[in-house]
């Protein structure tokens, strides 16, 4: 047989092991293990097929920009990101590409990005990698337990909640994020005058959110009404919410700044 005839072998597929990681270097499975009581969560884990390249940027740059959410350690974010670097944490970014293009527009802005969803979490560094950002760090985990135990008071200059899951069905909706208790224990990492920003397309779930907002007294709407507000520019039409708008959603933004502490 010639040599132009002949297929070189493929390589052999590597086969993990039982229990063996997915991505040695990358994110864990579940960072806080038992480490902290089971409580109600917001979030269901997401670990569907990641691409090669996601891969490849999650062995790559988890070492140097992601952190798994362990509640084992409290985070200097002068060290994290620079020392000069406002910080606002982002809840949620699904895939990542308004993170990164917020990142992009806004390199004076650290942003400390949570999620649970591997591939979106790959993806993210991938974009980051790609554009050359650096100020984007990447958490894997539990988005409580980062503020409560690895976040320091007054720590935070902005806090983003955007889409999270409605958790539509009445039985569920003590899983939504947005909740006093929750607006309880971030207000004790915003510092004064910071901004939570919500947005979403759940018609029920917005009216919530501007309840439980506007009644929490460390919170004050920075609309005059008391309303909802415009989206701002920095916020960025994703494809699929432009999707949910083509089929007639409503998006509702919700900006409320943190009161300054009382004596």
């Amino acid at each position: 047989m010639s040599d132009s005839l002949h297929t070189p072998e493929e390589p052999p597929r590597l086969i993990r092991a039982k229990g063996e990681p997915r991505f040695p270097d990358g994110p864990k499975a579940d960072p806080a293990g038992s480490h902290f009581e089971r409580r109600i969560r917001s979030f269901q884990p997401r670990r569907s097929r990641v691409t090669a390249g996601q891969a490849d940027a999650l062995q790559r740059l988890w070492p140097k920009w992601g952190l798994d959410i362990d509640g084992q350690r409290q985070l200097d974010l002068n060290e994290l990101f620079r020392a000069d670097l406002p910080v606002v944490l982002e809840i949620g970014f699904g895939m990542g590409e308004a993170t990164a293009q917020m990142a992009a527009e806004d390199p004076d802005t650290g942003i400390l990005a949570v999620d649970v969803h591997t591939p979106g979490q790959g993806n993210l560094l991938n974009l980051a990698d790609r554009s050359g950002l650096s100020n984007v760090r990447v958490a894997n985990g539990d988005a409580i337990i980062l503020l409560r135990e690895m976040l320091t008071p007054d720590s935070l200059d902005g806090l983003r909640v955007y889409f999270p899951d409605p958790w539509p069905k009445k039985r569920h909706h003590k899983r939504r994020l947005i909740q006093p208790e929750f607006l309880d224990l971030a207000a004790t990492r915003l510092k004064p005058g910071a901004v939570v920003h919500c947005a979403t397309d759940w018609e029920p779930y917005a009216e919530q959110m501007l309840d439980v907002l506007t009644a929490h007294p460390d919170f004050e709407n920075t609309q005059p009404d008391g309303g909802y507000a415009p989206r701002p520019e920095f916020r960025p039409l994703t494809r699929f919410e432009g999707q949910g708008l083509d089929k007639g959603h409503v998006v509702h933004d919700l900006l409320f700044r943190r009161r300054p502490h009382q004596p």
